[in-house]
C-alpha cells in the first residue's frame, strides 16, 4: 500500500496513543508513506527503493501465509528422513528427539511473531540491527542467504531423483527433469506474489491432506485394520526396542549398551533439526502481508497443532509400524519413495497400488520447497541490498513486485544441480548440502537472541508485554533461554559422527562446521568495519513508526467488523468465509 505524500526521512521518536478519534487515524495512516512502506519492510530507508520499480507488492493474506508456514515444513525430511533416525535410534527415542526440537521450533515461531507483529520487518538482519547488533544481523542475513542459494539445487536434485523412480537415469538423463523443473519454479516467481501464494496454497493443502491421510493410515494399520490384520501395536518398541545401540555400517561400528543408546539418541536429535529446518522461511513473507497483525498470530498460533499432529503423531503410529530393524529400512537409500518408511509400513502391510502415489507426493512436496526456497532467496537478496548491504540494483523489481535480478541469482546457483548428471561431482555437491545444513540452526539462535533483546528493551524501558503487544510468546523468557541452548548445543555435536571409529572423516568435518567460522568472521568483520556497538536496552527504538503500525492494524478491524455487519444484515452470517475459518482454518 502506498501514498502518495511524504514525510521527512529523519527517525523521530513517535508518541503511542489511542486511535478511537478519526483525526488521529487519518493522521497515522497519512504518514503510511513510501518510506514507511519501506521501513517496515526494511529497517534503514533508502532514497533509491522508494521510487517505482523498486517496491514489493504486499499481496498475500493470512490464509497464504498459514498455508506457507505449514509448507516449509512439511517436506522430505518428514517423508524421507525419518527413516534414518528411526534405523538409527528406534521408535521412543525419536519420538522424544522429534518432540523436543519441536518444542524449540514453536518457541522459535512465536518469538519470531512476537517480534513481527510489534513491527513487520523483512530478514532477519534488520531485527538484528534494530534490537541487538547491525552486525549481528548482517551476519546472519548473509548466513541465511547462503543457504537459500544453494537449497534450491538440492531441490532440484532430489526431484529428479524422485523421477527416477518411474523413468531410469539410462533413458532419461536426470538434466532433463532438472531443467523441466527449473523453468517451472522461475515462471512461478516471475508471475509475482499473489500468484506464488495461491500456488503455494494449493500445493501446501495437498501435503496436509497427503500427511493426515498418511496417519490416519498408519493409525489402521498399526490397530490391524490392514489386509494382514496384524494388530502390531507397540511390538517393535519391546523388540527390538524403544532405544536401540548405534550402529555404523559406514564405519562398522556398534557402540552398545546405555552409551550406543544415548549416542544414538543424539544423532536421532540432529535428524529431527534437518525436518524442521525451514520452518522460519514464513517471516520472509511478512513485509508481503495486507495486514500483518491478523496473519502473523494466525500462521504462528497453529505452529503449534501442526507439530503436534503432522510430526508427533506421525513419528508415533511410524515407529508402531515399522520396526528399526526392518530389512526394507536398513537397505533404503536415495530420495524416494522406496526409501519413505512410510511406503514401507504400507508394503509390510500387503497394500498395493500406493508406492507410486507417495512418489508423487515426494515429487510435489520437493518441486513446492524449490519454489519456496527461490522465492527466499529473491526476497533475501533484495533485504540485503535495500540496507546497503548488497549492490542496489537488487531492489529493482518488475511490475508484479518481483525482484527479478535476486531471482536470477538463484536461477545461477539452481545450475548446480547439473553437478548431479554426473556421479563423480555428485559426492561434490554433498559437500555443498552438508555445507548449508548449519545455516538454519544459525538462523534459529539469531532469532532467540534478537527476542531476548526485544524483551530487555521493553522491561526497561517500562513496557508491559501482556497490555502492549498485539502477540506474546508463551512461558517467557525461559523459554527462550532454554530453546537458544538447546539450538547452540546442537549446532557444536551437530557432526559428531565423524569422531567416532578409527578414521576421522574431515572432509564431512570441515564441511559441516565451516559456517559456523564464517558466522564469526561476517559479525566481527562489519562489525570493526563499521564500529557498530551492541545495543543496551535503554538504546533500542521501540517506539519509531510504532503508532503508525497501530493504526493500520486498526483500520484493518473496522473493515472486518464492516464487513461483518454487512454480511449478518443480509442474513449471510454463515457465509462461505465464516465456515472457513471455523472448521478449516485451523488446517489450511
Amino acid at each position: 500500500m502506498v501514498l502518495e505524500n511524504k514525510h521527512s526521512p529523519d527517525i523521530e521518536e513517535k508518541n503511542v496513543g489511542s486511535y478511537s478519534g478519526g483525526d488521529d487515524l487519518t493522521s497515522a495512516l497519512s504518514r503510511h508513506t513510501q518510506e514507511y512502506d519501506l521501513y517496515v519492510a526494511r529497517s534503514t530507508p533508502s532514497a533509491i527503493v522508494q521510487e517505482d520499480g523498486h517496491q514489493l507488492h504486499r499481496s498475500l493474506s493470512a490464509r497464504h501465509t498459514s498455508m506457507i508456514a505449514i509448507g516449509g515444513a512439511l517436506g522430505t525430511g518428514l517423508l524421507i528422513g525419518t527413516g534414518s533416525a528411526l534405523k538409527t535410534a528406534g521408535p521412543g527415542a525419536i519420538l522424544v528427539s522429534y518432540s523436543l526440537i519441536g518444542f524449540v521450533v514453536y518457541i522459535v515461531m512465536t518469538a519470531l511473531a512476537e517480534l513481527s507483529c510489534f513491527i513487520p520487518l523483512n530478514g532477519f538482519a534488520n531485527y538484528g540491527k534494530r534490537y541487538s547488533d547491525e552486525a549481528l544481523g548482517f551476519a546472519c542475513g548473509y548466513i541465511y542467504l547462503v543457504k537459500y542459494l544453494i537449497l534450491p539445487a538440492n531441490q532440484l536434485t532430489a526431484g529428479a531423483l524422485t523421477m527416477q523412480y518411474w523413468v531410469s537415469r539410462d533413458k532419461v538423463n536426470p538434466g532433463v527433469w532438472i531443467t523441466v523443473f527449473l523453468v517451472v519454479i522461475v515462471v512461478i516467481n516471475f508471475l509475482g506474489v499473489r500468484v506464488f501464494g495461491e500456488i503455494e496454497f494449493f500445493i501446501s493443502s495437498l501435503k496436509v491432506l497427503t500427511c493426515l491421510g498418511l496417519i490416519l493410515l498408519l493409525w489402521v494399520i498399526a490397530l490391524g485394520g490392514g489386509p494382514t490384520h496384524d494388530r502390531i501395536g507397540f511390538r517393535y518398541w519391546k523388540d527390538p526396542g524403544a532405544f536401540i545401540p548405534y550402529y555404523s555400517a559406514d564405519k562398522d561400528l556398534l557402540i552398545g549398551g546405555a552409551k550406543g543408546r544415548f549416542v544414538s539418541f543424539v544423532a536421532s536429535l540432529i535428524t529431527s533439526v534437518f525436518a524442521y529446518l525451514g520452518t522460519e522461511l514464513v517471516a520472509i513473507t511478512f513485509a508481503e502481508l495486507k495486514n500483518p497483525r491478523k496473519a502473523i498470530p494466525k500462521a504462528i498460533r497453529l505452529t503449534l497443532y501442526r507439530i503436534l499432529v503432522f510430526y508427533v503423531l506421525s513419528i508415533l503410529f511410524l515407529g508402531m509400524c515399522v520396526s528399526s530393524r526392518d530389512p526394507l529400512l536398513m537397505s533404503a537409500s536415495g530420495t524416494n519413495a522406496g526409501a519413505s518408511p512410510f511406503v514401507i509400513a504400507i508394503k509390510n502391510a500387503r497394500i498395493g497400488g500406493l508406492d507410486s502415489v507417495i512418489n508423487a507426493c515426494i515429487l510435489l512436496f520437493v518441486l513446492s520447497a524449490a519454489n519456496s526456497d527461490m522465492y527466499v532467496c529473491s526476497r533475501s537478496l533484495y533485504s540485503l541490498a535495500a540496507d546497503g548491504y548488497a549492490p542496489k540494483f537488487f531492489t529493482k523489481t518488475n511490475r508484479l513486485g518481483v525482484p527479478y535480478y535476486g531471482v536470477a541469482v538463484s536461477v545461477l546457483f539452481c545450475l548446480l544441480a547439473y553437478m548431479n548428471v554426473s556421479s563423480g561431482s555428485q559426492v561434490v555437491f554433498g559437500y555443498f548440502v552438508n555445507l548449508v545444513s548449519l545455516t538454519g540452526l544459525i538462523a534459529w539462535s539469531c532469532i532467540l537472541i534478537f527476542h531476548i533483546c526485544f524483551m530487555r528493551a521493553l522491561k526497561a524501558q517500562g513496557f508491559d508485554r501482556k497490555r502492549d503487544l498485539a502477540f506474546r510468546s508463551p512461558m517467557q523468557p525461559y523459554a527462550t533461554y532454554f530453546s537458544l541452548a538447546i539450538c547452540i548445543l546442537v549446532i557444536f555435536i551437530k557432526n559428531f559422527t565423524v569422531f567416532l571409529g578409527d578414521e576421522f572423516d574431515y572432509k564431512n568435518f570441515i564441511t559441516g562446521y565451516l559456517m559456523l567460522p564464517v558466522l564469526i568472521i561476517l559479525y566481527l568483520g562489519y562489525k570493526i568495519w563499521k564500529k557498530t556497538k551492541w545495543l543496551s536496552p535503554q538504546e533500542v527504538d521501540l517506539n519509531t513508526f510504532r503508532d503508525v503500525v497501530d493504526a493500520e492494524y486498526e483500520k484493518f478491524q473496522a473493515e472486518d467488523a464492516e464487513r461483518k455487519a454487512i454480511r449478518e444484515a443480509e442474513g449471510k452470517r454463515f457465509d462461505r468465509e465464516w465456515f472457513y475459518e471455523k472448521f478449516l482454518g485451523w488446517i489450511f
